[in-house]
């Protein structure tokens, strides 16, 4: 059983596949460093992430794959799961070696696999688009955050940006504990340490001494206009929770109170 360390970023992967045809031998399994090697395992190799030889992989792929199939695949490697740096390398090999693109042989089961994690991810990225709360803060900055089951926040700055190029904002990760601040330039990604000032923030809502008089004012309209509109007779909890998922009820202005 052959086995790659390599360090679970994307160009590392792209890197693993550079190495696997230059060796000629291709992996069992891909794994980081400390973990746990196989019983069977008679080799290792580990992979130094070199972005030359990821880029030669992918431009590779650009001529096998469509850009759709692309993005499935970057989309899919933020789902984080733990085999999906292995199914990913399965998919990139094929999709090599075929003399056509197998990017909708849906019979193959790692195809069919990717575009169910892609499917999931992409739904990630809608919910964070449709719940986003933004809160302004008494200095002018709005602020939201998500606790997202997948790490679909990169996928949405680009929206964001182009919606809100008008306003300084943040967006954080509390999940991952990592977010985006725009400053009416440029978008940097940030992160706010335990004990820090900002770290309240991760809880979602922010403490009304922080707030903008006209954002308390707003957050209670909105609070009376959403119980206004219920109509208790028609309330259906299960379809509720279908389109609106419970993890992001915390950082909703209507759900609270």
């Amino acid at each position: 059983m052959t086995v790659f360390i390599y360090d679970r970023t994307f160009d590392g992967l792209l890197t693993a596949v550079f190495d696997a045809y230059f060796r000629k031998t291709f992996p069992d399994a891909l794994l980081s460093d400390g973990d746990s090697l196989p019983l069977f395992c008679s080799e290792t190799h580990t992979v130094i992430t070199d972005e030359e030889k990821a880029m030669r992989v992918w431009r590779g792929l650009q001529k096998k794959i469509s850009r759709s199939a692309l993005n499935c695949l970057t989309q899919s490697w933020l789902s984080e799961l733990p085999e999906v740096g292995m199914l990913l390398f399965r998919y990139i090999r094929k999709a090599i070696d075929s003399p056509r693109s197998i990017e909708t042989n849906f019979a193959d089961p790692d195809v069919l696999e990717l575009a169910q994690i892609w499917k999931k991810v992409d739904w990630e990225r809608t919910c964070m688009l449709q719940f986003v709360r933004f809160q302004k803060a008494a200095d002018g900055t709005f602020f939201a955050v998500f606790d997202p089951q997948y790490n679909a926040l990169p996928l949405t700055i680009e929206h964001f940006k182009d919606r809100f190029a008008d306003q300084k904002w943040v967006i954080y990760d509390m999940k991952r504990r990592y977010g985006f601040y725009y400053d009416l330039q440029e978008v940097v990604e940030i992160s706010f340490e335990d004990g820090s000032r900002e770290a309240h923030l991760i809880t979602g809502m922010l403490d009304e001494s922080l707030m903008d008089e006209d954002e308390k004012l707003f957050q209670q309209l909105w609070k009376t206009y959403f119980k206004a509109i219920s109509i208790k007779e028609r309330a259906n909890p299960r379809k509720h929770k279908q389109d609106m998922p419970v993890r992001y009820w915390k950082y909703l202005t209507e759900k609270q109170g």
